[in-house]
C-alpha cells in the first residue's frame, strides 16, 4: 500500500497539540493498515526516524437527530507516532504550535 492512502490526514485536537513538543504526532490512518505499514509510511513522508507507533479503532456513533434523518459518525482508525529523541521535529506539526 502507498505511503499517501496509509496516512490519510493529520489529528488535530487540544490533546494532539499538547503531545507536540513530547515529538508524538497524531493521524487518521488506513483501516487495514498495521503498525509496521504506519511506521515505514511516516518515515518515507516525513523523512523522520519513528521509535514508536499506537493505534486505536473508535467506533461509530449516533449522530444527533437533524430533523427527521438520523445518521452515524463513521469508525476511524487513529495512530500515535512517536519520534526518536535524535530526530528532527516534523515541519508541518512545528508550525502549528
Amino acid at each position: 500500500m502507498e505511503a499517501n492512502k496509509i496516512i490519510i490526514k493529520p489529528l488535530l485536537s487540544e490533546k494532539s497539540y499538547a503531545d507536540i513538543a513530547k515529538k508524538r504526532y497524531w493521524f487518521v490512518v488506513d483501516k487495514s493498515a498495521t503498525k509496521t505499514q504506519i511506521k515505514s509510511a511516516v518515515e518515507e513522508m516525513f523523512n523522520v526516524d519513528v521509535e514508536s507507533v499506537n493505534t486505536l479503532i473508535t467506533s461509530k456513533k449516533p449522530r444527533k437527530r437533524q430533523g427527521r434523518t438520523t445518521g452515524y459518525i463513521s469508525a476511524k482508525k487513529k495512530a500515535v507516532v512517536t519520534l526518536k529523541k535524535d530526530s528532527k521535529p516534523i515541519a508541518f506539526f512545528e508550525s502549528l504550535s
